[in-house]
């Protein structure tokens, strides 16, 4: 297969887009532990705790969701450099570098969102036992 400029810049979009997403979810998780943090200065209890810890897990988990996604968009970036002043065998392997990170932080985001979800039916779960 023959890589072309057309092939790397098709990521963007993809990567840009992804990189939304995670700010997303980063911003609502921080304003969560905002709110967690008041309720637990007022009153603190173990269930908070938890929670709190279980948010700082997911917290790491967006941060290097991020941090590789970046990787990848530039190393994009750099695959069309190197397919620009002709290093084919360069601009080949980076390019693989940049999909590897892409599948990375995608595969990030697939734990970070089971991590949520299973957080989310627990909550679900005291609610109905409270009933």
């Amino acid at each position: 297969m023959t890589l072309t400029m057309s092939i790397p810049a098709l990521l963007f979009p993809a990567i840009s887009l992804t990189m939304l997403a995670y700010n997303a979810r980063y911003l609502a998780i921080a304003a969560l532990i905002r709110q967690l943090h008041s309720e637990y200065l007022s009153s603190p209890s173990k269930n908070i705790g938890l929670q709190i810890k279980n948010l700082r897990k997911r917290l790491w988990l967006i941060r290097n969701m991020q941090a590789i996604a970046i990787i990848s968009f530039l190393t994009s970036v750099i695959t069309m450099f190197l397919l620009y002043v002709e290093h084919m065998n360069w601009a080949n392997i980076v390019f693989g570098v940049s999909l590897f990170c892409l599948m990375m932080s995608l595969f990030l985001s697939f734990v970070e969102v089971q991590i949520s979800t299973k957080a989310l039916a627990i909550r679900l779960d005291r609610i109905e036992e409270n009933k």
